[in-house]
């Protein structure tokens, strides 16, 4: 098979890949990468109207990976509503995942919102993100997290960072320490990501300005 056809099929095939996609960030790179490959394949072949438009289709998405990357930490995109243990609403998204949240939460009890006290949704634009539950600790000013759940779209990300924050829902609870969960175990990039430390066999988020 000719070089240049083998470049075509693997553009073609790296676009397909991309659209099989969930992760909104992992999407718009392999696109990214699909379309340039295209770009070069199509220009080689002389098929200019093919290579305007993935020319268009890489600029869009280097702007939206800009955007996301840009936004990724700013809490300006992102909303944390607190939500009750009991709601409707909570009880329908935590059934609906369930085969997902089971899938990273072995441990997890059958009925999640009987074991937990407080629930925050995360949310950006219209779109719903993650949800966190907790139960009180040892100690009145120690939460536990039971769940920590992000939807498939939105896990090249950190959104539970904006629950975690110093001057977060978990501090306006006068919390100054929240424990991980031990579904949260294998997480250990995440948690250090949004702050936890080792502490012993545990992983705890000190509120140091709580």
């Amino acid at each position: 098979m000719p070089v240049l056809e083998i470049i075509g099929w693997l553009g073609s095939a790296v676009l397909i890949t991309s659209l099989l996609q969930t992760r909104v960030m992992r999407f718009r790179v392999l696109n990214t990468v699909s379309c340039a490959v295209l770009i070069g394949y199509n220009a080689l072949v002389g098929v200019w109207p093919m290579v305007a438009m993935n020319v268009v289709l890489v600029g869009i998405n280097l702007w939206v990976i800009a955007r996301l990357l840009r936004e990724r930490h700013d809490e300006r995109a992102y909303d944390v509503v607190p939500i009750g243990v009991r709601e409707p609403y909570l009880r329908h998204l935590l059934d609906r995942h369930r085969a997902d949240i089971v899938a990273f939460n072995p441990d997890l009890p059958s009925d999640v919102p009987a074991v937990a006290e407080h629930a925050f949704l995360v949310s950006t634009g219209d779109q719903l993100v993650g949800v966190v539950l907790s139960r009180a600790g040892d100690t009145p000013d120690e939460q536990q997290v039971v769940l920590d759940y992000v939807l498939p779209p939105f896990r090249d990300f950190t959104p539970g960072e904006f629950v975690f924050r110093a001057d977060g829902p978990f501090a306006a609870l006068g919390t100054h320490r929240v424990l991980a969960s031990p579904g949260m175990a294998a997480s250990e990039k995440y948690l250090r990501a949004v702050g936890f430390v080792r502490q012993g066999d545990r992983q705890a988020l000190e509120l140091v300005d709580a």
